[in-house]
């Protein structure tokens, strides 16, 4: 294992310690736990947005606290779910009188903590209302049992952009499920990950060998074979998106091509265009894209693409300004 760290079990905590010290006035952790991550400074009135997840993935989950997106994040250890003690406190933290939206991957632990988190907060009168992103298309058949993966991104967009215009609950929780509604995934890893209280590949591909449809945790694809080019990976990926979602001549969408940890920004851009070459010839628009590591898994090498069709009401929503110690959009 080649890392630059110092001991396993002080991957996380050492993590947060270098972001909360180089970003002091954007973020800060609640109740004295490094884990509960939240933005520095609240806006009375507004709608708090949480999320959460296991670490490994950044700039998912954490790396979306900021203005215009989200308000606070529970980190957990490589791969594991937040405790519900740990969201809790994040929520008695960010939350400024117009209730909590959680949103959050559509894994099993995350969603058992978060809704703990909300029995906990029903008690101090503080409505609160889940929704989870499930936009991994080859991950299950069946819709509400998807994985959760790079395509909340564009949840995070509309949750956060109604939410700092004082929408509603209900309205800023409606503009995070139009945009869940309407967006997909297909990833793909030409390399394994390490987790570094593991000291070891979480799976096996040959020297030659890629994985179509592998999950962000390591979980398996559709297929193991031959690495394939970037035109053949954007016409399969987008072939799959099709699919599930059809999009008609004249439809428009965002893209996100999300590099998952080691797939240098080059490749990213060749992707791309690989993609936007198969949206034209179906006479669909890319509206706007955005390119780089939105969702990524530890060091895998590999990318995800995510296709969000949008409306004049999302444009809005994906247009709108944002500042994360992450991510910057003016």
């Amino acid at each position: 294992m080649k890392k630059i760290i110092n001991a396993p079990e002080n991957y996380v905590d050492e993590m947060l310690q270098g972001i909360y010290a180089s970003f002091p006035d954007q973020v800060k952790c609640a109740a004295d736990d490094p884990r509960c991550y939240c933005i520095a400074n609240k806006k009375p009135g507004k709608v708090a947005i949480i999320t959460g997840g296991g670490s490994g993935h950044v700039p998912l989950f954490l790396g979306y606290v900021g203005e215009g997106l989200i308000d606070g994040c529970g980190v957990g250890g490589v791969f594991q779910s937040p405790s519900a003690e740990q969201i809790y406190n994040i929520a008695k933290e960010v939350e400024a009188g117009a209730g909590v939206l959680f949103l959050y991957g559509n894994y099993t632990g995350d969603i058992m903590n978060f809704d703990m988190a909300t029995e906990l907060l029903d008690m101090d009168d503080i409505e609160a209302v889940s929704l989870v992103g499930a936009d991994d298309v080859l991950s299950n058949a069946n819709v509400e049992a998807r994985r959760g993966v790079a395509g909340i991104f564009f949840m995070y967009k509309a949750a956060g952009a109604k939410a700092d215009q004082m929408g509603t609950l209900e309205e800023v929780a409606a503009a995070a499920k139009k945009a869940g509604d309407n967006v997909r995934t297909v990833g793909f890893a030409l390399t394994p990950c390490i987790v570094p209280e593991v000291g070891h590949a979480n799976f096996e591909l040959a020297e030659n060998e890629m994985a179509f449809g592998m999950g962000i945790h390591g979980e398996p694809g559709v297929w193991n074979g031959p690495i394939k080019t970037a035109d053949e990976l954007a016409a399969e990926s987008v072939d799959e998106i099709l699919k599930d979602m059809p999009l008609a001549e004249g439809d428009e969408v965002a893209l996100l091509i999300n590099g998952l940890g080691a797939t240098s920004l080059e490749e990213l851009y060749i992707l791309n265009n690989a993609v936007r070459k198969q949206l034209e010839a179906k006479g669909v628009k890319v509206y706007r894209s955005w390119t780089g590591e939105y969702a990524t898994s530890m060091e895998m090498m590999g990318a995800s693409i995510s296709i969000c069709k949008v409306d004049d009401e999302l444009k809005g929503y994906f247009d709108y300004p944002v500042n994360t110690p992450f991510i910057c959009q003016r």
